[in-house]
C-alpha cells in the first residue's frame, strides 16, 4: 500500500511548544498594530496637537498629510515671535514617520500570518515600525520641550497665548509601540533558533484574507469612518468652531425635523422627489438586462465591442461635462433652437428647455439612463458569458429560436443577479446621489428636482445648518439599512435566498 506524505511536514501537532506561545504573542502584537492604526484617525488621540492654537479636529494622520492646517491658526503667534514654524515643520515630518512606521508594522502584521520562514521575515518590519514609533514620540517629546522653552522666552502673556499642551495620549502611543517591540523580541526569542521552511507559504484563508484587507480599509475610511461626524447632530455647531460641552443640545435638532413647520414641508417636498425619481429608477431597473442580453446577441464581435464601448462611455463623463452637452443642446441658443429656426424662418423659436419644469422626474430618468445603462449593463455581461453553452446547445436541438433561448435560458440565468441588484436598489431608495441634480438645479425647477442628497448639501454646506444636515443624514442612513434588512427578509422568504 502506498502512503502519501504531505508537502508540508509541519503540522498543527508538530509545533513546538515555544511555537505556540510564539502565536499567542502575535496575536498581542496584532491588536496593537490594529489598536495603532485606528488611533491615527481620531482626532482626540492626536499626539501632534501640542498647543490650544492647533484645531481640536485634527487627526495625526491630517498633521502628517497636511502641514497647512497644523499652522493654519499660528499667524498672529508667528508674528509676535512667541512660536517658530520651524517646530511645526518638524512635528509634521514626525507625524508623517509615525504614519509610516504604521505602515511597517502593518507590512509585519500580514506577514505573521504565513508559514516560519514568513514569520521570521516579518520580524524585521516589526522591530523596525516600533524602534520608529519609539523614536518619534522622543523626537515629539523634544519638539513640544522647545515650543515651551520659546513661550516661556517671550513672556507670561505670551505662554498663556501659546498654550502648550503635552497630551497624555502620547503615552498610549508610546506603549502600543513598546507592547509591539517587546511582541517583537520575544517571539524573535522564541522562534528564531528554530528551522524554517523551504520556501515562503501562507495558507489559502489569510491569502484571501490578506486580498480583501484594502477594500476592508477603504470600506473603513470611507464609509464607517465619517460616521464619527454624527456627533454634530447632538451639538450647537458652527463651522470652524470647536466641541465643547457647554454646545451640547442633546435631540434638539432631531426635534427641529418635527417643530418647524417650514422644515416639515421641505422634508415632504424633497421626500416626495427622492421616492418619486427612486422608483422610476426601480421600475426601470430591467433595461440594463435587456440591454445586455440583445448585447450578448450580436454576434460580430467587433461591433458588439463597439457599441459597448460607446455605451459605457458616458458612465465616466462627470455631470458637469453632460450639464454642458444639455446646455449645447437644449438653451435658448442651443442646437435644438437653431435647428427649428433653420427650418422655418417664420417661427420664434427662443425655449429655454432647461428652465421648463413639466416632466423633470422623466427628463432625469431619461439622462441617468443614458449616462449609465451601458455601464450597469455589464455585470449581466459577465453573468450572460457564465451560463453553460450546454444549455443553448441542448436548445438548438429541441428546435428552440434565438428568442426563446433569451426567454427560457438567458432570463432566467439572470434573475439571482437581477434581484440582488434590485435589493441594493431597495435599501438604496433615500439616496439618489447629488451631482445629477445639483449641476441641473435652477430657479425655475428647484421645487420639482430638489433630493433628499441635496437637500442635506444645501442645508449643510449652503446656509450652514451643519448639525439639522447631519440628523438628515442620520436619518437617512438608518432607514436604509432597515429597508436593506427589511427587502432583504423579504427575498429570503419568498425566494429562499438573501444576501446578507
Amino acid at each position: 500500500m502506498a502512503l502519501t506524505v504531505s508537502a508540508n511536514p509541519r503540522t498543527v501537532d508538530e509545533r513546538s511548544a515555544g511555537e505556540k506561545i510564539a502565536d499567542k504573542v502575535y496575536w498581542i502584537l496584532r491588536a496593537a498594530v490594529i489598536a495603532n492604526v485606528v488611533l491615527l484617525f481620531f482626532p482626540g488621540f492626536n499626539p501632534a496637537r501640542m498647543t490650544a492654537l492647533m484645531n481640536k479636529n485634527l487627526s495625526l494622520f491630517t498633521c502628517a498629510v497636511s502641514y497647512d492646517k497644523i499652522v493654519a491658526q499660528f499667524g498672529t503667534a508667528v508674528r509676535y515671535g512667541l512660536v517658530d514654524l520651524a517646530h511645526f515643520s518638524a512635528l509634521r515630518w514626525c507625524s508623517l514617520v509615525i504614519v509610516v512606521s504604521v505602515v511597517i508594522s502593518i507590512a509585519g502584521a500580514c506577514m505573521s500570518l504565513g508559514n516560519l520562514k514568513l514569520r521570521k521575515l516579518s520580524l524585521v518590519p516589526s522591530f523596525l515600525g516600533a524602534a520608529l514609533e519609539i523614536f518619534c514620540f522622543v523626537w515629539m517629546r523634544n519638539i513640544f520641550n522647545s515650543i515651551v522653552a520659546q513661550a516661556r522666552t517671550a513672556g507670561k502673556s505670551g505662554f498663556d497665548e501659546v498654550a502648550p499642551v503635552y497630551q497624555g495620549i502620547n503615552y498610549l502611543y508610546l506603549a502600543l509601540a513598546v507592547i509591539m517591540l517587546i511582541c517583537t523580541v520575544a517571539v524573535c526569542a522564541l522562534i528564531i533558533t528554530k528551522p524554517s521552511e523551504a520556501y515562503f507559504e501562507m495558507k489559502p484563508k489569510y491569502q484571501l484574507f490578506l486580498m480583501m484587507l484594502p477594500v476592508v480599509a477603504l470600506a473603513f475610511v470611507f464609509s464607517y469612518l465619517p460616521l464619527f461626524g454624527w456627533r454634530y447632530a447632538f451639538f450647537d455647531y458652527k463651522a470652524g468652531d470647536s466641541l465643547t460641552m457647554e454646545k451640547f443640545v442633546g435631540f434638539k435638532w432631531f426635534g427641529q425635523l418635527f417643530s418647524n413647520a417650514a422644515t416639515r414641508r421641505d422634508i415632504v417636498r424633497v421626500l416626495k422627489n427622492t421616492l418619486a425619481m427612486s422608483s422610476l429608477g426601480i421600475l426601470t431597473s430591467w433595461v440594463p438586462m435587456v440591454f445586455a442580453i440583445f448585447l450578448a446577441e450580436i454576434k460580430n464581435g467587433p461591433f458588439r465591442r463597439i457599441v459597448q464601448t460607446f455605451t459605457t462611455i458616458p458612465n465616466f463623463i462627470s455631470w458637469v461635462l453632460v450639464y454642458a452637452v444639455a446646455y449645447a443642446l437644449f438653451y435658448t441658443d442651443g442646437f435644438v433652437n437653431t435647428f427649428l429656426k433653420s427650418m422655418n424662418d417664420a417661427g420664434v423659436y427662443n425655449t429655454n428647455y432647461l428652465m421648463e419644469t413639466g416632466h423633470m422626474w422623466l427628463k432625469m430618468l431619461a439622462w441617468g439612463m443614458w449616462k449609465g445603462t451601458g455601464w450597469s449593463a455589464i455585470i449581466y455581461v459577465a453573468s450572460i458569458s457564465g451560463i453553460d453553452q450546454g444549455l443553448y446547445e441542448a436548445a438548438t436541438v429541441d428546435g428552440a429560436g434565438r428568442f426563446a433561448k433569451m426567454w427560457y435560458i438567458t432570463i432566467p440565468e439572470l434573475i439571482p443577479t437581477f434581484m440582488v441588484l434590485l435589493l441594493m436598489s431597495i435599501a438604496n431608495i433615500l439616496s439618489n446621489g447629488m451631482d445629477q441634480y445639483l449641476v441641473f438645479t435652477n430657479a425655475a425647477n428647484k421645487e420639482m428636482i430638489q433630493v433628499l442628497d441635496l437637500y442635506v448639501y444645501n442645508i449643510g454646506i449652503g446656509d450652514g445648518s451643519i448639525p439639522l444636515s447631519t440628523v438628515v443624514g442620520m436619518s437617512k442612513s438608518i432607514i436604509s439599512v432597515i429597508l436593506l434588512f427589511g427587502a432583504n427578509g423579504i427575498s429570503k422568504a419568498v425566494r429562499g435566498e438573501s444576501i446578507v
